[in-house]
């Protein structure tokens, strides 16, 4: 096994947390951003596709799903910042027997509303979502989601049938949104006892053009909110860039200007309700970035316009994947923006997006990328 080397952490510094195929790697600067140390790899030989941090209550929490082809997938937690990591003797995330399921794959952890600091949620692969009051310590299956008349029909993306995206309305303690490919966008309002399809505006491109509009089925690859303004969603979908401005209720297309509306990555801009960065890719068939230029666009108004950013990024033979949760924002203002590829390299922006550095390369591909202001 490699050498895991951990990096010191102080109140202030910045963490990019980076899932790979192979492993995590914690990453730590100051609030500047221009210098940054790594610990991991953590968890090596095993991918991480999710990763949390949970400051509420005091804590200073990490969780990482942790994906062992021949063993299945369980959460490990670490209160020290990756000097020592959880193991649990039983796994916590599981399908109650009578279900005769099994998980798969976790693919995302979230933290609940703001007024519920020990809720957390999990997705998982078959597509399902979990719940824990006790700030992880059991883990019960969301049944209203689990029972929905839709399930059975719903049917698996090319990453199988996972759901990806869990958004808490930090407005609403009541109301949750989930996206699953290939089910859509679900909302529910009472808490996780009763679900509703929300895709009205949405294709589902891959269909024949007839039925391009169904209920449910669209391939959602991402969905993010602004926490001052949480009626305002975006969509990244299986070709097609999506805005709402009333919960999910309906969405218009607002692929303006970019060179393909096909894409994963998406992240809200924390200094502007208005405002989303993506990575678009070329096509369904062709996985990389048009032209062969990596370019990160942005919105400042709610999808009217996009602009390339791409000052500090290679514009020649750059034919790179960004995966739906390769990109994450910070907190800090000017927010920093960061993006990792299925190339293994990692990228930064500590100006919002202005201009970029490549901060580590060499890495195995990665697939999560979540940051954390301690």
């Amino acid at each position: 096994m490699p050498e895991t080397s951990n990096v010191n952490v102080n109140a202030g510094d910045v963490l990019a947390l980076v899932g790979t195929t192979k492993g995590a790697f914690i990453l730590r600067s100051g609030s500047e951003r221009k210098e940054w140390t790594v610990g991991g790899p953590y968890f090596p030989g095993f991918a991480v596709y999710a990763f949390a941090y949970d400051n509420r209550k005091g804590r200073n929490r990490l969780w990482a799903a942790v994906n062992q082809m021949h063993w299945g997938s369980y959460l490990s937690s670490s209160d020290d910042f990756g000097q020592t990591w959880t193991k649990p003797e039983a796994y916590g995330i599981k399908f109650p027997a009578e279900t005769d399921t099994a998980v798969k794959q976790i693919w995302q952890i979230a933290l609940g509303h703001p007024d519920q600091p020990d809720t957390l949620y999990c997705g998982v692969e078959p597509a399902a979502l979990f719940r824990s009051d006790d700030a992880g310590t059991t883990w019960s299956l969301v049944q209203g989601l689990y029972d929905h008349p839709h399930r059975p029909q719903w049917q698996p993306g090319g990453g199988g049938l996972c759901l990806h995206t869990i958004l808490p309305d930090p407005s609403n303690s009541k109301r949750l949104h989930i996206a699953i490919s290939t089910g859509g966008h679900y909302r529910s309002d009472d808490g996780g006892e009763t679900w509703n399809a929300r895709n009205v505006g949405v294709r589902a491109q891959f269909l024949p053009p007839e039925n391009w509009y169904p209920e449910f089925g669209q391939c959602v690859h991402k969905i993010v909110s602004h926490p001052a303004n949480p009626n305002r969603l975006f969509l990244q979908n299986h070709w097609g860039l999506y805005r709402s401005d009333d919960a999910g209720d309906s969405w218009q297309d607002v692929a303006n200007g970019v060179p393909s509306d096909f894409g994963f990555a998406m992240v809200s801009d924390r200094q502007n309700v208005d405002g989303a960065y993506i990575v678009p890719l070329e096509s369904d068939q062709f996985r990389c970035t048009p032209e062969a230029k990596l370019r990160v666009y942005r919105t400042r108004n709610a999808g009217a316009s996009w602009e390339p950013l791409a000052n500090g990024l290679p514009q020649e033979n750059a034919f790179e994947t960004v995966l739906r949760d390769g990109m994450a924002g910070d907190a800090l203002d000017p927010m920093g923006v960061y993006f990792g590829t299925r190339s293994g390299k990692l990228f930064g922006s500590n100006d919002a997006g202005e201009s970029w550095t490549n901060i580590m390369e060499g890495l195995p591909p990665v697939v999560c990328v979540k940051t954390a202001v301690v």
